[in-house]
């Protein structure tokens, strides 16, 4: 196999999609917190001076959107007095509760789509090399933000890497991008250095580093100017963020703002919850769970597997395991991975599969698949 680079990109919390994402989970996570059986699909853009959040909320108790805004906007990084907050909200369509909310206590798909989830042994959370590295080094960029650790810099940040490989094996490093928002009067070389020593090393630093690899710290020259005064952001734009990078293929439906009947989501953590139980039971080395539904129908319409050519037993043999031991349907989803559960916004600031404590994380039935 000839040598290939795979890249992949990070943003942080205070990148303006990413902002909005956070907003539109907090709402669903408080809407969850009130009722459990809420139905969510709540999107949000910020621009400058100006939150606006619109979009479908069937909820039994009263919330403070506006207050959550205001929250969110501080905890993050922003001053939530230079924004003003416009809300725009009604109830779920009755046409899509009556396919959800069957009589017979099944939940149908709350749309029609196609969902991905992938697995990898490559590294130890199962993801590809550039996806963990690139959201390695946006999560260090917070914690130094927020600790003060580097002075003079913003809450607004995005990282890129490049990883060469050779017959499918990452061998090194070749481009890491870190672009952060700074001061006008934060010395340019200084920032460099302190990106370099104290984000890069410590989130990379251990695969190494050659003489060929480059490191372009905001290679724009200024990132004065940043968040929703530099640019709009929207909710469910950073795809690639969330999930694999680019690697694999992506349905296109986005994840915040969405309770659990909407399989964008659902489904799309599900199906990473199998495809990583199949690489933790060493049945493959990768793995693709592709999933289909149609709205209002529980039952999807197609479920495939592709391994890439890793299986260690017949692909046929793993979509039978995938039969036996895992329920396609929404509300089997829900319960099997506690769904309405208010714990989304604590999971959208970076890729939703970095985080262990997830429960579509969990690889518990990697011993039930080796034993069948």
């Amino acid at each position: 196999m000839a040598n290939k680079f795979l890249t992949a990109e990070s943003v942080t919390a205070g990148h303006p999609d990413k902002l909005c994402d956070i907003i539109a989970d907090s709402i669903l996570d408080a809407c969850l917190l009130r009722d459990p059986s809420s139905r969510v699909a709540c999107e949000v853009l910020a621009t400058k001076g100006l939150i606006i959040v619109a979009g479908e909320i069937t909820c039994e108790k009263k919330i403070a959107i506006k207050r959550i805004v205001k929250s969110v906007l501080k905890e993050v990084g922003y001053n939530p007095r230079k924004f003003r907050i416009k809300v725009k909200v009604h109830r779920q369509s009755p046409d899509i509760a009556s396919g959800v909310n069957r009589k017979d206590a099944e939940i149908g798909a709350g749309d029609q789509g196609i969902m991905h989830g992938y697995a990898t042994d490559e590294t130890d959370v199962m993801l590809s090399l550039p996806v963990v590295l690139a959201n390695r080094i946006t999560e260090r960029l917070t914690e130094v933000f927020k600790s003060g650790e580097i002075k003079g810099i913003g809450p607004d940040g995005k990282s890129q890497v490049t990883v060469e490989y050779k017959n499918g094996k990452p061998v090194r490093i070749k481009t890491i991008i870190v672009s952060v928002q700074h001061s006008a009067d934060k010395d340019t070389m200084e920032l460099h250095r302190e990106i370099i020593h104290t984000v890069i090393m410590d989130a990379c630093g251990v695969y190494g580093f050659d003489t060929g690899t480059e490191i372009l710290i905001n290679p724009s020259g200024r990132f004065v100017l940043g968040g929703p005064e530099a640019d709009t952001g929207l909710t469910g734009r950073k795809l690639m963020v969330d999930t694999y990078g680019g690697i694999v293929q992506h349905g296109g439906g986005a994840f915040s703002g969405k309770d659990c009947t909407k399989v964008d989501r659902s489904a799309a953590y599900y199906a990473r919850y199998v495809a990583k139980n199949i690489v933790a039971a060493g049945l493959a080395k990768k793995c693709l769970v592709s999933v289909a539904y149609a709205i209002g129908r529980a039952k999807p319409v197609m479920v495939d597997i592709e391994t890439y050519g890793t299986a260690t037993v017949p692909v046929k043999k793993i979509k039978a395991l995938c039969k036996k031991n895992f329920d396609f349907r929404p509300r089997a989803i829900i319960d099997e991975l506690d769904l309405t559960e208010p714990v989304f916004a604590d999971f959208c600031a970076n890729c939703h599969f970095m985080h262990s404590d997830a429960t579509w994380e969990d690889t518990d039935k990697a011993d039930d698949l080796k034993e069948d």
